[in-house]
């Protein structure tokens, strides 16, 4: 099987669209799909399937019939989210937004468990959220060293992720689920972040909109 690690970032990107585009054929008992027909969903071509296939491990279609449904999802699972494993999650920030995000990482299965929210408001610290009790983010320290979670989800202004990352970085954090406007990916090259900017999508929407033939 190919290395995954050596696939190209849009590759990755593009892995995710393609487990959900054929979930949605498992459960309509779909069985097999030709690159063509997925190209189609993805809006891309067959031959950048069949290249991101190449990438991702050993995937055969079979001629006049496709691509298995069930072994592409098999290898896609496989990559997306390991064994099984959920990955250890902290939530830094539990306003609006931090409260959304909680819900979202704790209803779907996404391969992460949140095990911890810090804010600094004392209007927070104390409550709850999603079932579980928001500390404050000195307590960051201890926390991480007693139960060393791997991820952070930074909901909180562009100030207050510059002066938290090296911290958890420090503190052990491999990969920031990043919803400031601090790219995080610019000062930790060494640490996976996924960067998210709301607005930038919107803008992009916006130009699209404007700009239409």
């Amino acid at each position: 099987m190919n290395n995954p690690g050596k696939a190209s970032l849009p590759v990755i990107k593009r892995l995710p669209k393609y487990y959900r585009y054929l979930r949605t054929l498992k459960n309509d008992g779909i069985t097999s799909i030709s690159s063509r027909e997925l190209a189609a969903q993805m809006g891309t071509t067959a031959s950048q399937v069949r290249q991101d296939f190449n990438c991702i491990g050993d995937v055969n279609g079979r001629q006049g019939i496709g691509y298995s449904v069930e072994n592409l999802l098999s290898i896609l699972e496989h990559l997306l989210f390991g064994n099984g494993d959920l990955l250890p999650t902290i939530l830094i920030g539990c306003g609006r937004l931090g409260k959304a995000v909680s819900r979202f990482i704790t209803t779907d299965t996404n391969g992460y468990k949140l095990i911890a929210a810090f804010d600094n408001s004392p209007s927070e610290v104390g409550k709850e959220i999603n079932g579980i009790r928001i500390l404050h983010v000195d307590e960051l320290e201890a926390f991480c060293a007693e139960h060393k979670p791997e991820v952070a989800v930074f909901c909180v202004p562009r100030s207050g992720a510059e002066e938290l990352s090296g911290r958890l970085v420090e503190l052990g954090i491999k990969g920031f689920w990043n919803f400031s406007h601090y790219d995080l990916s610019v000062p930790y090259p060494e640490v996976v972040v996924e960067n998210v900017h709301l607005g930038d999508s919107l803008m992009s929407l916006g130009y699209r909109l404007r700009n239409q033939d």
